[in-house]
């Protein structure tokens, strides 16, 4: 129950969705005017949304990225991996060269020593010749002095050969060294490209961790738009519900005018004609005084549902004071406004509360504001008024 703002009763309160279902009463009636502070809101929440969209298209190209650059390092771990165990093959092979070429060298000596105490030998040999040659002719040490010959030439040939091994060795202890500082210079090429992947790795936790955080920002900000909406929709509502009469649906007088002017400057610029119905609930004190306002409450009820059963869609209701409502007609003349308004008259009549109202009608001359057409239309109304007060027929 609430109280009727016109009149100190308790009424019924209308259903706020039928009233919302009631194009009297909806923004819906004019499409270029309902919910523009909303509708202007709505705009930057959409391309919120497309921003949020754009960047979680952009969060999941970044993914599949790190994935892609996750799996080029796996790679690369997997070659140094392997480069480090040639590297230690080529440090094995290099130790048993050295090994080999340290045998060779005590080799070598062995042989200069065998060398040298062979040539001592055959210098001794020449020694006891020289002797044997200043006594006597002997064929036998022409023979000896020629195979010390072939064994002096042999040792020299064997010398040779153990220099050019000695040279052979120390080419391939160069080689085996150069060997060894490429691995080293590999080995840290390698170390150097694993600390540029593992910076690489925490550059993509990090960027990870940034769209995460963008991720929860844009879903805050999603809430925050939904709430914002919400509100928005409840603001609606609430502006819906105060521009409202809570007793008959119609617009209140304030708001009511605002849309009447409205209706005056769409009028004017489609050139249509605009016709206002000053109406007027006969005897409505009279009902309140003698059985009550819920009686008057039903009357009131009944004259407004059957303006809306009547009206089109986009016509407008105004509750202008305790007993009279205001109808705007927009593209009617007079006598089109007239005739529904009979209708109405013969329905409340012929309804539970037997009822009768008075009519006004004033159709918008040029350069006519809706207060002097609201004026005249309350002009035509007294005129009617006194026409049937002064009807000789009339009781």
């Amino acid at each position: 129950m609430v109280t009727d703002p016109f009149y100190a009763t308790s009424v019924l309160v209308v259903d706020p969705a039928a009233l919302r279902r009631n194009d009297v009463i909806s923004d819906e009636r004019d499409p270029s005017i309902r919910g523009g502070r909303d509708q202007a809101a709505e705009q930057p929440d959409e391309t919120g949304d497309a921003r949020d969209r754009a960047g979680a298209l952009r969060d999941q190209a970044g993914g599949r990225r790190d994935r892609a650059g996750a799996l080029r390092d796996q790679a690369g771990d997997r070659r140094d991996e392997a480069g480090d165990r040639r590297d230690e093959a080529g440090t094995l092979r290099d130790e048993a060269g050295d090994q080999r070429d340290q045998a060779g060298v005590r080799r070598d000596e062995v042989g200069a020593l065998r060398d040298q105490a062979g040539d001592r030998r055959d210098q001794a040999a020449q020694q006891r010749d020289l002797v044997t040659e200043r006594s006597e002719e002997n064929p036998t040490a022409e023979a000896a002095r020629e195979i010390r010959a072939r064994a002096a030439l042999a040792r020299r040939e064997a010398a040779s050969d153990r220099r050019r091994s000695l040279e052979d060795r120390q080419a391939g202890a160069d080689e085996r060294a150069q060997a060894q500082s490429d691995r080293g210079t590999a080995s840290g090429d390698r170390g150097a490209g694993a600390d540029e992947r593992g910076q690489a790795g925490l550059d993509r936790d990090t960027a990870s961790g940034d769209r995460g955080s963008g991720a929860d920002e844009r879903g805050q900000a999603g809430l925050d738009r939904n709430t914002a909406l919400a509100d928005r929709g409840a603001s609606a509502r609430e502006r819906e519900y105060s521009s409202v009469d809570a007793l008959t649906g119609a617009y209140l007088r304030g708001p009511g005018l605002v849309e009447l002017g409205r209706e005056i400057a769409r009028a004017r610029r489609s050139a249509q004609p605009l016709v206002l119905a000053f109406v007027d609930v006969d005897g409505l004190k009279a009902i309140n005084d003698s059985l009550g306002h819920a009686a008057g409450d039903r009357l009131l009820l009944q004259v407004a549902g059957e303006l809306r059963a009547k009206l089109r869609s986009y016509d407008l209701v105004i509750r202008y004071g305790g007993d009279e409502f205001l109808w705007v007609l927009s593209g009617q003349t007079i006598d089109e406004a007239t005739k529904r308004l009979a209708l109405v008259s013969v329905a409340v009549a012929d309804g539970s509360e037997h009822g009768s109202m008075t009519v006004g009608l004033a159709e918008l001359g040029p350069d006519e504001s809706a207060d002097d057409l609201v004026a005249r239309a309350d002009a035509e109304l007294y005129r009617e008024r006194r026409r049937h007060r002064d009807a000789p027929d009339r009781e």
